[in-house]
């Protein structure tokens, strides 16, 4: 492949910038070294989707929250992820935990939607929890002689904070070390800082598509023109056209924007890359990081109970958290351009794709050698699942 693949040579520093450059001024871009054949099954197999479930999703670790979305101590938000509610808390000390939200009496769930509060009583019978999963009260406690609270708390689950997000293992009991999953890729969040940023909005929906697919959607860039040709995305971005580094199994790519041309003309002008093009990052398995020079977007995509539907969790980030209702009105029109392109084009085009995938009599698909970050992504999972290519 003619992409970069040694971490300490693809920083972001004005080196990728001209890269991209080149590559624009060129009319070409990184590409992989053959075209690609992934078979179907890779996409619709309930079998290939259930390993990934057990093996790799419930594994690995999940940025599952932005540290700016609890910011205070007692804050507190729920959301649920591979169909378990979380309970994610920030406690007294600043601690985040990741809990599973259900009353170790009979399954209920303590806590729902977010806010501040530093104990949750379940809605059931009135069992409460500090925020910390320790079991606090229990009602009519005559009735559980010989019960010790302390073996009764709420299930926490792995979790560390680091590079402002917080992740976890959906395995109780398992190990976690987030460092050691991002390899090189740590330095380069680090280098972005987003425990700096400003938290600011989020939805979440469903497609009728495979979450593998719906990730393969911010990895390229052919599409700009067709899909987004009415948007800023398509208008500000050169099409078919980015640079691709690999670390280990993650991956950035640089997509570069039409006034990156005046740079050809102007040296003295900015050189930082995010002034200059969209870096998108994979973490692998399912988090997609979209920088643009104002924030971030940060999309999470999970299979959804079959091999061809998938949840989308889209949150968006600025670079300088807002100080007062006019900058907090301008981002909340940022995000809602940023937000209707993902929901209203990219996830508009993808369910054709899972119908196509579901009812499809070919027997494989062809990934282009200029479709490189997405024949990265279906490698890496491919190497994971045993699914052989072509």
């Amino acid at each position: 492949m003619t992409h970069r693949t040694d971490p300490d040579a693809a920083g972001l520093t004005d080196d990728l910038t001209r890269r991209a450059l080149r590559l624009v001024l060129d009319g070409t871009t990184d590409m992989a070294e053959s075209t690609l054949r992934v078979p179907l099954l890779y996409y619709r197999d309930p079998k290939i989707t259930e390993v990934e479930e057990s093996q790799i999703l419930r594994r690995t670790p999940l940025a599952v929250m932005p540290s700016a979305r609890i910011p205070e101590p007692d804050d507190y938000v729920v959301r649920t992820v591979l169909g378990d509610s979380l309970l994610i808390t920030r406690d007294r000390a600043g601690t985040a935990h990741v809990l599973l939200n259900y009353c170790r009496h009979r399954g209920a769930q303590p806590a729902c939607g977010s806010g501040k509060a530093s104990r949750f009583t379940c809605p059931y019978h009135a069992w409460t929890y500090r925020n910390t999963g320790e079991l606090v009260g229990v009602p009519g406690k005559a009735g559980f002689t010989g019960m010790d609270r302390d073996d009764y708390g709420l299930v926490e689950l792995p979790s560390q904070e680091r590079h402002g997000f917080i992740w976890t293992v959906l395995t109780a009991g398992g190990e976690i070390d987030v460092d050691t999953h991002l390899g090189a890729m740590g330095p380069e969040l680090a280098q972005l800082d987003y425990a700096s940023y400003g938290y600011h909005d989020d939805r979440e929906f469903v497609s009728e598509v495979s979450w593998k697919g719906a990730l393969e959607a911010f990895a390229e860039s052919y599409h700009f023109p067709f899909v987004h040709g009415e948007s800023v995305i398509g208008q500000n971005t050169v099409a078919d056209t980015s640079t691709h580094d690999a670390f280990g199994r993650h991956h950035r790519m640089g997509f570069p924007f039409t006034w990156i041309r005046d740079l050809d003309t102007e040296p003295a002008g900015d050189w930082n890359p995010l002034m200059n093009m969209g870096v998108i990052y994979w973490i692998y398995p399912n988090l997609v990081l979209a920088n643009s020079p104002v924030g971030v977007e940060i999309l999470d995509m999970l299979p959804a109970g079959a091999p061809t539907r998938c949840t989308v969790r889209h949150s968006w980030m600025a670079r300088i958290p807002a100080a007062d209702d006019a900058q907090r009105a301008v981002y909340d029109t940022i995000y809602q351009q940023v937000h209707a392109a993902v929901r209203d084009e990219d996830f508009a085009m993808l369910p054709q794709c899972g119908e196509g995938v579901r009812r499809g009599q070919h027997d494989h698909m062809i990934i282009g050698r200029n479709e490189i970050g997405v024949q990265h992504m279906i490698r890496t999972f491919a190497t994971e699942l045993g699914v052989a290519l072509g």
